[in-house]
């Protein structure tokens, strides 16, 4: 009995990586630390745009690169708690991409390759500000909704790439020895028509077609119908539908938090006190009747065999 009660306190007490995780997890989840890494965060982005300025940085690189240094240790020490988070269960830290994310950039920051390139090592520097979006859930979500809009965003581009060749072809045909500076070429009339899709410059686009014929109203107002107005409209939709499916992926994976219920006002109580016991005395009330319905046929038919033992008076007689 002593060995089975030992065995038992052996599988309840957590084990020295359960505790450390245990422990990890609560700094990680506190929300100082949240605040400080995004406050880290800031400082880098401001650090970024500060080695922009050519005097300020010949005159505090020490401090700058000491600052880097700083922002680049509190990210390790900050990845390496939240590895060390998931020590009892590590794969739930590997399904995570914002985790892989982080990790990345951390990890080419201290290779060589990297380190000795400026410009990558600047780009790497630029994608911590990214971080920002596991501390500000709204910015994930949007995120989250880009990246899953980019199969509809290709297949957009492709309706969009063939309706501007179309058009620029078109273009080509009926204003090209009118207009050449415009639609000279199918790479010139491309690029009109792309900058004519934000309808900028619209109007002397039309005005100098109607100078060369009267069907160019109908060629513009079919593009602008066509690019400006279906094609915008379908790629805010595919975006809309993804930020709702990014939303959706988002509470459900947060953790569901508990309910605390509300605390009712005391007249309530009152009246719930008085409905209860009102209950009660019904239900003691509707026993009674059931017992006293239950007895009255015994209490009939004692009476009537007392009456049949009784001898009549004629019998006496």
């Amino acid at each position: 009995m002593p060995q089975h009660q030992d065995q038992v306190a052996e599988a309840i007490t957590p084990s020295g990586r359960q505790r450390l995780a245990l422990y990890c997890r609560g700094l990680t989840e506190a929300r100082w630390f949240a605040l400080t890494v995004f406050a880290v965060i800031l400082a880098n982005a401001a650090l970024l745009g500060l080695e922009t300025y050519s005097g300020l940085v010949a005159e505090w690189h020490g401090w700058l690169r000491l600052a880097e240094h700083a922002c680049l240790a509190a990210f390790t020490v900050e990845i390496l708690l939240r590895m060390a988070a998931h020590a009892d269960r590590p794969r739930d830290f590997w399904r995570d991409p914002w985790n892989l994310f982080d990790l990345a950039v951390v990890l080419c920051t201290f290779a060589p390759v990297v380190r000795e390139n400026t410009t990558v090592l600047r780009l790497l520097r630029l994608a911590r500000v990214l971080r920002t979006a596991r501390f500000l859930p709204q910015l994930r979500i949007v995120l989250v909704a880009v990246a899953r809009s980019l199969p509809g965003t290709l297949s957009f581009l492709l309706v969009g790439t063939l309706l501007l060749y179309v058009y620029a072809m078109v273009g080509w045909v009926f204003f090209g020895h009118h207009d050449p500076e415009h639609y000279g070429s199918i790479g010139r009339a491309v690029l009109t028509l792309f900058l004519l899709m934000t309808l900028d410059g619209i109007g002397d686009a039309v005005r100098a077609g109607l100078e060369i014929s009267r069907w160019s109203l109908l060629y513009y107002a079919s593009y602008v119908l066509l690019a400006s107005f279906v094609l915008v409209n379908v790629l805010i939709g595919v975006v809309l539908t993804s930020l709702e499916e990014a939303k959706d992926m988002d509470e459900e994976r947060e953790p569901p938090r508990a309910h605390r219920p509300t605390p009712e006002p005391p007249d309530r109580q009152l009246l719930l006190r008085r409905i209860d016991a009102a209950r009660r005395a019904l239900d003691d009330l509707e026993r009674d009747l059931a017992r006293a319905a239950e007895a009255a046929p015994l209490r009939v038919g004692e009476a009537r065999q007392a009456e049949q033992s009784v001898p009549s008076v004629e019998g006496r007689t």
